[in-house]
């Protein structure tokens, strides 16, 4: 792996978030397509998992405001970046000023491709971090740069913190009945692909994609039942009601309004409702109902199988800022 404080050549894809599991995967999936793949890394950040003959820029991104590419040509930027607690500061200073910086930066280079990593639930939005990236995402395609902007839906590991739980004999928990959601999970290396992917396909420029795994849809109560069959023990379930939740984010609201943590707070509870009560699908406005059949799917990676790695030993789940239970 080449590291390098200066960019150099031309023809390459500058990727931002590179270093997060969906980084790893679109650029490893970058170099298979044969693309020549720049990485852009915070100053001590650690590089592991990168494929060779990546090349390194160590800095900041508000080094791009004041100095740009350096000069150097790049055929596309490719941003998989995310704020990680989903709280306002950090969403509107990450989903929207640091891509606004980049984005900039990449048209005054003569990028030719954005491609964006956003998520699905801003269809539906109803939370500060997704206002900060569907802000970000009416700015890209207002630039007149060549985009992409993926939206996938629930990922393998956000929806795996439960295995630990029922190997060990709790209950696993479930919102409502277990059924008020479903999902078409996605796998970073599938999703990785299809990023990748939007540099090369037509069809895939100049749109807004919602993507997932193969399907069918699947509802956490299936995720228990698989589980629980797996491990050959009798399903146990700890139903959590909807209302409970309301009524924390209803006492955390009002304490912050004299205590700023507890707004915080707040806010991470207002994202666990929606999280527990949205499904990571297609909305169908009209209908006013999420679509399992309208929502495209792409790769072969399916969840149950990540399952039995997990509990076979042969994956380990790297749940990150998607620690959940």
């Amino acid at each position: 792996m080449n590291e390098t404080q200066a960019w150099a050549g031309g023809g390459r894809v500058l990727v931002l978030g590179g270093t997060g599991t969906i980084g790893r995967a679109a650029v490893a999936a970058l170099v298979a397509r044969g693309h020549e793949v720049v990485c852009a890394l915070r100053p001590g950040a650690k590089a592991a998992g990168l494929p060779a003959g990546v090349t390194l820029w160590r800095g900041e991104i508000s080094d791009l405001a004041r100095e740009g590419f350096h000069g150097a040509k790049f055929r596309a930027l490719a941003s998989c970046m995310a704020s990680r607690s989903g709280l306002p500061a950090d969403a509107w200073a990450v989903d929207h000023d640091a891509h606004l910086v980049a984005l900039e930066a990449a048209q005054a280079a003569g990028v030719q491709h954005m491609v964006l990593l956003s998520a699905i639930c801003v269809q539906k939005p109803m939370l500060a971090f997704q206002a900060a990236k569907l802000a970000f995402e009416a700015r890209l395609i207002a630039s007149g740069l060549r985009y992409s902007i993926v939206r996938p839906t629930a990922y393998f590991k956000s929806l795996s913190g439960q295995i630990a739980r029922v190997q060990a004999g709790k209950p696993f928990l479930v919102f409502g009945d277990g059924q008020l959601t479903a999902c078409k999970p996605i796998s970073d290396r599938d999703l990785g692909d299809y990023l990748a992917g939007c540099l090369d396909v037509p069809d895939r420029w100049n749109k807004v994609l919602p993507i997932g795994g193969p399907g069918p849809a699947i509802t956490p109560r299936d995720q228990a039942d698989w589980l629980f069959k797996r491990l050959g023990k009798p399903v146990s379930l700890r139903q959590v009601p909807v209302g409970m939740m309301d009524a924390i984010i209803g006492g955390l609201s009002l304490g912050g309004r004299v205590l700023p943590r507890l707004r915080a707070k707040a806010e991470l509870a207002r994202i666990g409702r929606y999280y527990a009560t949205e499904s990571m699908l297609v909305w169908d406005a009209a209908a006013g109902a999420y679509d399992a059949e309208a929502t495209p799917e792409t790769g072969q990676d399916r969840l149950f199988d990540y399952y039995e790695e997990v509990i076979s030993g042969r994956a380990r789940v790297d749940l990150g800022a998607h620690a959940v239970f």
